[in-house]
């Protein structure tokens, strides 16, 4: 009997024997490890579906919080068709994106008080007082009869549904994560919103037969470090100061993707510093008015050298007036089932004031509207993203659309504070919030 050196090292008298016993052993083993890599394989499949299904779960259960709304069913339809129902000859049905947001209220009432067809949807986040939106949403529904859907435009089954039940002419997309500083604390809503959401309403849009015209948020943020004034459309955009910026470039240039692939009509309006009657309280002004109310010190922020910030404050009902030229002007997308059948608009507008006026000088407005002396402290910018000033060249805009701002800060926050008290109150030296 061949030892077990043998039968490893088969070099003995006999070898053939031991060779063929040993080619022999080697074919049981190959079959033997054919059939577990098999099962090792099927093994690592299932552990991959099974962990893919979990984070799917997972991912769902994390989402749960966009897409918890409630929507579809007859009642629902109806109130949406009606909503959207044109009330002017060759008017247009629009969704607005983001309708119970400061910018999205006041353009959905001008919308529907010149007899366009509106349907409004927003997913009410957390960012700032929910209540405020909430009764943004109440007001269009009462006074302009306007329809407010409650859901996330990364809800792809919903948008879906609503593009089956009106076939938009235009798309009005103001839905996004704003706020500069914020993306410090919480980036991925930044990216949630302003880039997936972007995506997944694009989508719905590529897809819709007819596609609609877009006509989308930009900001006057892609700017960045530019230091060339005033800021114009030609300017390079390449050198973002803050993450809320860099979401705002990468719309334009996903939006350009989507007019060069699909044809869709897209008109992106970088807006400047937007103020005004139902604002929202994460702005300087707001804040500056509450605290100024309530007798808490403002904090004002200096740039280099002690310089002071300046801003490009562009009144509300002006930026609606932009943002009517725009789909007023936006031409037709033209692509069919997803498919380009010839060139689009694609055009980027700034909308701004022209006018920079420096933070302190904002302040001493309010003081003089509210009859409060403010409690001011001067600090050193942090490196937040902010920039040290804004400035608008609105000349593409005048010249396309006659886009002409007519209201100066000093009248828009007289409205704005005649708004403030009449919304919050103020009682002896105690404003309400």
């Amino acid at each position: 009997m061949p030892s077990l050196e043998e039968e490893l090292f088969p070099s003995t008298p006999g070898k053939f024997k031991i060779e063929r016993s040993h080619n022999s052993m080697n074919r049981q083993f190959h079959r033997c490890f054919a059939s577990t890599s098999t099962m090792f394989l099927w093994a690592l499949f299932l552990i991959a579906l099974t962990a893919s299904y979990l984070s799917f779960q997972s991912f769902v259960d994390s989402g749960s919080r966009y897409f918890s709304a409630s929507w579809g069913g007859i009642q629902w339809e109806k109130q949406v068709r009606a909503s959207a129902q044109i009330h002017r000859n060759n008017g247009m049905s629009v969704l607005v994106t983001g309708a119970a947001g400061f910018v999205g209220t006041h353009v959905s009432m001008a919308l529907r008080k010149r007899g366009d067809g509106v349907v409004g949807i927003d997913n009410f986040n957390s960012y700032y007082d929910v209540s405020l939106k909430k009764a943004r949403r109440s007001l269009l529904a009462a006074s302009h009869g306007v329809f407010v859907v409650e859901g996330d435009i990364n809800d792809a089954k919903l948008l879906a549904k609503l593009f089956d039940v009106v076939a938009f002419t235009h798309v009005m997309h103001l839905a996004a994560q704003a706020g500069v500083r914020y993306a410090m604390e919480n980036p991925h809503s930044y990216v949630h919103s302003n880039i997936a959401g972007l995506v997944t309403l694009l989508e719905a849009c590529k897809s819709a037969n007819p596609q609609p015209a877009v006509v989308w948020a930009s900001s006057s943020s892609v700017y960045g470090l530019n230091v060339d004034v005033p800021f114009s459309e030609s300017d390079r955009t390449d050198q973002p100061a803050s993450l809320y910026a860099a979401t705002k470039k990468a719309g334009e240039e996903i939006t350009h993707t989507y007019n060069h692939i699909y044809g869709l009509s897209i008109t992106g309006l970088r807006f400047f510093t937007v103020y005004g009657p139902w604002g929202r309280p994460d702005m300087a002004y707001f804040s500056f008015t509450r605290n100024i109310l309530q007798g808490k010190p403002i904090t004002i922020y200096r740039g280099k050298n002690r310089v002071d910030l300046a801003r490009d404050f562009t009144y509300i009902d002006d930026i609606v007036k932009g943002c009517l030229g725009s789909l007023d002007t936006s031409g037709h997308s033209t692509g069919s089932g997803g498919k380009k059948r010839g060139p689009a608009p694609y055009r980027i507008f700034n909308l701004g004031n022209t006018s920079p006026v420096t933070v302190p000088v904002l302040v001493s407005i309010l003081e003089k509207h509210l009859k409060v002396k403010a409690k001011k402290n001067f600090v050193d910018m942090p490196g937040n993203g902010d920039v040290p000033f804004t400035h608008a060249n609105i000349t593409l805009s005048r010249r396309e659309f006659g886009y002409k701002p007519t209201t100066d800060l000093q009248t828009g926050l007289k409205k704005f504070v005649k708004w403030y008290l009449s919304y919050y109150g103020y009682n002896h030296g105690k404003g309400k919030l």
